[in-house]
Protein backbone atom coordinates (compact mmCIF):
# COMPACT_ATOMS: atom_id res chain seq x y z
CA UNK A 1 0.00 0.00 0.00
CA UNK A 2 1.21 3.58 -0.66
CA UNK A 3 2.46 5.52 2.35
CA UNK A 4 -0.47 7.36 3.96
CA UNK A 5 -0.37 11.12 3.53
CA UNK A 6 -1.20 13.37 6.48
CA UNK A 7 -2.23 17.02 6.37
CA UNK A 8 -1.50 18.93 9.59
CA UNK A 9 -3.67 22.03 9.48
CA UNK A 10 -1.77 25.21 10.38
CA UNK A 11 -3.46 28.36 11.63
CA UNK A 12 -2.40 31.55 13.44
CA UNK A 13 -1.67 30.68 17.06
CA UNK A 14 -1.34 26.93 16.61
CA UNK A 15 1.97 25.93 18.19
CA UNK A 16 2.01 22.13 18.14
CA UNK A 17 2.01 21.64 14.38
CA UNK A 18 5.74 20.88 14.08
CA UNK A 19 5.67 18.35 16.93
CA UNK A 20 2.63 16.69 15.37
CA UNK A 21 4.32 16.57 11.97
CA UNK A 22 7.34 14.93 13.62
CA UNK A 23 5.15 12.34 15.38
CA UNK A 24 3.48 11.29 12.13
CA UNK A 25 6.88 11.12 10.42
CA UNK A 26 8.15 8.79 13.14
CA UNK A 27 5.04 6.66 12.61
CA UNK A 28 5.90 6.24 8.95
CA UNK A 29 3.55 8.71 7.27
CA UNK A 30 4.23 11.32 4.63
CA UNK A 31 3.31 14.61 6.30
CA UNK A 32 2.76 18.20 5.23
CA UNK A 33 1.82 21.23 7.28
CA UNK A 34 -0.67 23.30 5.29
CA UNK A 35 -2.12 26.66 6.34
CA UNK A 36 -5.89 26.84 6.60
CA UNK A 37 -5.96 29.76 4.15
CA UNK A 38 -4.33 27.58 1.50
CA UNK A 39 -6.99 24.92 2.03
CA UNK A 40 -9.71 27.56 1.76
CA UNK A 41 -8.23 28.70 -1.56
CA UNK A 42 -7.90 25.11 -2.83
CA UNK A 43 -10.29 22.75 -1.01
CA UNK A 44 -9.37 20.01 -3.49
CA UNK A 45 -6.02 19.78 -1.71
CA UNK A 46 -7.74 17.56 0.84
CA UNK A 47 -8.31 14.90 -1.81
CA UNK A 48 -4.62 14.03 -1.76
CA UNK A 49 -4.52 13.07 1.93
CA UNK A 50 -5.77 10.17 4.03
CA UNK A 51 -5.45 11.80 7.47
CA UNK A 52 -6.34 15.31 8.58
CA UNK A 53 -4.99 16.48 11.91
CA UNK A 54 -5.88 19.74 13.67
CA UNK A 55 -3.04 20.25 16.18
CA UNK A 56 -2.92 21.91 19.56
CA UNK A 57 -2.10 25.49 20.46
CA UNK A 58 -4.15 28.66 20.65
CA UNK A 59 -5.69 29.09 17.19
CA UNK A 60 -6.49 32.76 16.53
CA UNK A 61 -5.51 33.51 20.11
CA UNK A 62 -8.52 31.54 21.39
CA UNK A 63 -10.55 34.71 20.91
CA UNK A 64 -14.22 34.31 21.90
CA UNK A 65 -13.50 30.75 23.13
CA UNK A 66 -10.86 28.08 22.56
CA UNK A 67 -10.94 26.92 18.94
CA UNK A 68 -14.07 28.92 18.16
CA UNK A 69 -12.66 31.23 15.47
CA UNK A 70 -11.00 28.41 13.53
CA UNK A 71 -14.16 26.30 13.90
CA UNK A 72 -16.30 29.16 12.58
CA UNK A 73 -13.90 29.66 9.68
CA UNK A 74 -14.12 25.97 8.79
CA UNK A 75 -17.91 26.06 9.00
CA UNK A 76 -18.12 29.15 6.83
CA UNK A 77 -15.54 28.29 4.17
CA UNK A 78 -14.92 24.53 4.21
CA UNK A 79 -18.04 22.71 5.40
CA UNK A 80 -18.59 20.54 2.33
CA UNK A 81 -14.91 19.72 1.80
CA UNK A 82 -14.37 18.68 5.42
CA UNK A 83 -17.52 16.58 5.61
CA UNK A 84 -16.62 14.90 2.31
CA UNK A 85 -13.17 14.11 3.70
CA UNK A 86 -14.70 12.54 6.80
CA UNK A 87 -17.36 10.63 4.90
CA UNK A 88 -14.81 9.17 2.46
CA UNK A 89 -13.57 6.74 5.11
CA UNK A 90 -10.51 8.81 6.00
CA UNK A 91 -9.20 9.70 9.47
CA UNK A 92 -9.49 12.96 11.40
CA UNK A 93 -7.59 13.74 14.59
CA UNK A 94 -7.96 16.80 16.81
CA UNK A 95 -5.49 17.33 19.65
CA UNK A 96 -6.32 19.79 22.46
CA UNK A 97 -7.21 22.97 20.53
CA UNK A 98 -7.84 20.72 17.53
CA UNK A 99 -10.32 18.72 19.61
CA UNK A 100 -12.11 21.95 20.45
CA UNK A 101 -12.29 22.72 16.72
CA UNK A 102 -13.63 19.28 15.74
CA UNK A 103 -16.26 19.42 18.47
CA UNK A 104 -17.43 22.93 17.62
CA UNK A 105 -17.64 22.22 13.89
CA UNK A 106 -19.78 19.13 14.45
CA UNK A 107 -17.21 16.98 12.61
CA UNK A 108 -17.18 14.63 15.60
CA UNK A 109 -20.83 13.90 14.98
CA UNK A 110 -21.54 15.62 18.26
CA UNK A 111 -24.99 16.98 17.42
CA UNK A 112 -28.54 15.69 17.19
CA UNK A 113 -31.97 17.23 16.71
CA UNK A 114 -31.62 18.91 20.08
CA UNK A 115 -28.32 20.60 19.18
CA UNK A 116 -24.77 19.91 20.40
CA UNK A 117 -24.38 16.95 22.75
CA UNK A 118 -21.27 18.39 24.36
CA UNK A 119 -18.84 21.28 24.35
CA UNK A 120 -15.51 22.16 25.92
CA UNK A 121 -15.42 24.83 28.58
CA UNK A 122 -13.23 26.21 31.36
CA UNK A 123 -11.59 23.83 33.81
CA UNK A 124 -13.47 23.64 37.08
CA UNK A 125 -10.74 25.48 38.98
CA UNK A 126 -10.81 28.28 36.40
CA UNK A 127 -7.16 28.32 35.38
CA UNK A 128 -4.69 26.79 32.94
CA UNK A 129 -3.57 23.30 33.93
CA UNK A 130 -0.41 21.51 32.74
CA UNK A 131 0.45 18.07 34.12
CA UNK A 132 0.88 14.42 33.20
CA UNK A 133 -2.29 12.35 33.45
CA UNK A 134 -3.18 8.67 33.69
CA UNK A 135 -5.71 7.61 31.08
CA UNK A 136 -7.84 4.60 30.17
CA UNK A 137 -8.67 3.96 26.52
CA UNK A 138 -11.73 2.35 24.97
CA UNK A 139 -10.02 0.63 22.07
CA UNK A 140 -13.05 -1.24 20.74
CA UNK A 141 -14.21 1.56 18.44
CA UNK A 142 -11.55 4.25 18.06
CA UNK A 143 -9.00 3.57 15.29
CA UNK A 144 -6.30 5.65 16.99
CA UNK A 145 -6.51 3.68 20.25
CA UNK A 146 -6.33 0.12 18.95
CA UNK A 147 -4.25 -2.05 21.25
CA UNK A 148 -4.08 0.65 23.92
CA UNK A 149 -5.60 0.01 27.33
CA UNK A 150 -3.86 2.42 29.70
CA UNK A 151 -1.62 5.31 28.75
CA UNK A 152 0.08 8.30 30.37
CA UNK A 153 0.10 11.60 28.48
CA UNK A 154 0.56 15.29 29.32
CA UNK A 155 -2.21 17.89 29.22
CA UNK A 156 -1.93 21.67 28.88
CA UNK A 157 -5.23 23.53 28.67
CA UNK A 158 -7.56 26.03 30.30
CA UNK A 159 -10.76 25.05 28.46
CA UNK A 160 -10.57 21.27 28.62
CA UNK A 161 -13.70 20.36 30.55
CA UNK A 162 -16.08 18.24 28.49
CA UNK A 163 -19.53 19.48 29.46
CA UNK A 164 -22.63 17.68 28.19
CA UNK A 165 -26.01 19.18 27.33
CA UNK A 166 -27.97 16.99 29.74
CA UNK A 167 -28.13 13.48 31.18
CA UNK A 168 -29.66 12.10 27.98
CA UNK A 169 -26.77 13.47 25.92
CA UNK A 170 -24.28 11.89 28.33
CA UNK A 171 -26.08 8.56 28.06
CA UNK A 172 -25.88 8.79 24.26
CA UNK A 173 -22.12 9.26 24.43
CA UNK A 174 -21.54 6.58 27.05
CA UNK A 175 -23.87 3.94 25.61
CA UNK A 176 -22.61 4.56 22.10
CA UNK A 177 -18.98 4.00 23.06
CA UNK A 178 -18.19 7.58 22.10
CA UNK A 179 -16.11 8.35 25.21
CA UNK A 180 -12.90 6.90 23.84
CA UNK A 181 -10.55 8.08 26.57
CA UNK A 182 -11.05 8.74 30.27
CA UNK A 183 -8.96 10.07 33.11
CA UNK A 184 -8.34 7.07 35.36
CA UNK A 185 -5.58 6.10 37.80
CA UNK A 186 -3.71 2.94 36.83
CA UNK A 187 -4.57 1.22 40.11
CA UNK A 188 -8.35 1.76 39.88
CA UNK A 189 -11.16 0.58 37.58
CA UNK A 190 -12.57 2.83 34.88
CA UNK A 191 -15.64 4.71 36.07
CA UNK A 192 -18.12 7.32 34.87
CA UNK A 193 -18.49 8.58 38.43
CA UNK A 194 -16.72 11.96 38.58
CA UNK A 195 -13.21 11.74 39.98
CA UNK A 196 -11.64 14.52 41.99
CA UNK A 197 -8.78 16.81 41.02
CA UNK A 198 -6.04 16.14 39.98
CA UNK A 199 -7.02 12.68 38.69
CA UNK A 200 -9.69 14.39 36.62
CA UNK A 201 -7.83 17.66 36.04
CA UNK A 202 -10.68 19.71 34.58
CA UNK A 203 -13.96 18.29 35.90
CA UNK A 204 -15.06 16.63 32.64
CA UNK A 205 -18.33 14.70 32.67
CA UNK A 206 -17.79 10.95 33.05
CA UNK A 207 -14.04 11.72 33.41
CA UNK A 208 -13.90 12.05 29.62
CA UNK A 209 -10.58 13.04 28.07
CA UNK A 210 -11.46 12.27 24.44
CA UNK A 211 -14.44 11.57 22.19
CA UNK A 212 -14.81 9.75 18.88
CA UNK A 213 -17.57 9.62 16.31
CA UNK A 214 -19.73 6.58 15.68
CA UNK A 215 -17.28 5.17 13.11
CA UNK A 216 -14.22 5.49 15.35
CA UNK A 217 -12.38 7.30 12.53
CA UNK A 218 -12.76 10.82 13.95
CA UNK A 219 -11.10 11.33 17.32
CA UNK A 220 -10.55 14.35 19.52
CA UNK A 221 -8.62 14.35 22.79
CA UNK A 222 -7.33 16.91 25.24
CA UNK A 223 -4.03 15.15 26.15
CA UNK A 224 -1.01 15.63 23.85
CA UNK A 225 0.30 12.34 22.38
CA UNK A 226 2.76 14.26 20.17
CA UNK A 227 4.59 15.31 23.34
CA UNK A 228 5.42 11.73 24.26
CA UNK A 229 6.90 10.09 21.19
CA UNK A 230 10.35 9.62 22.75
CA UNK A 231 11.15 8.25 26.20
CA UNK A 232 13.30 11.30 27.03
CA UNK A 233 10.17 13.47 26.93
CA UNK A 234 8.88 11.79 30.08
CA UNK A 235 9.73 13.67 33.30
CA UNK A 236 10.98 10.49 35.00
CA UNK A 237 12.92 9.01 32.08
CA UNK A 238 16.21 9.10 34.01
CA UNK A 239 14.69 7.31 37.02
CA UNK A 240 12.31 4.78 35.51
CA UNK A 241 12.40 2.22 32.72
CA UNK A 242 10.23 4.02 30.16
CA UNK A 243 9.25 1.66 27.34
CA UNK A 244 10.12 2.29 23.72
CA UNK A 245 8.42 3.27 21.53
CA UNK A 246 7.00 5.95 23.79
CA UNK A 247 3.29 5.54 24.47
CA UNK A 248 2.09 8.60 22.55
CA UNK A 249 3.64 7.39 19.31
CA UNK A 250 1.27 4.42 19.25
CA UNK A 251 -1.70 6.66 18.38
CA UNK A 252 0.07 7.90 15.26
CA UNK A 253 1.24 4.40 14.33
CA UNK A 254 -2.36 3.19 14.57
CA UNK A 255 -3.40 5.86 12.08
CA UNK A 256 -0.71 4.76 9.63
CA UNK A 257 -1.48 1.06 10.15
CA UNK A 258 -5.17 1.69 9.39
CA UNK A 259 -4.25 2.10 5.72
CA UNK A 260 -1.92 -0.90 5.45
Amino acid sequence: MPTPRVLVLRSPGANCDEETEHAFHLAGAEVQRVHVNQVIEQPALLDGYQVLCVPGGFSYGDDIAAGRVLANLCLARLPDALRAFRDAGKLMLGICNGFQVLLKTGLLGSEDDGGPLATLTWNDHGRFEARWTQLAADNQRCVFLRGIDRIELPIAHAEGKIAVRDSAALATLVDGGRIAMRYAPTDAPVTDTPLSFPTNPNGSAANAAGLCDTTGRVFGLMPHPERFVDRTQHPRWTREAIAEPAAGLRLFQNAVDFFS
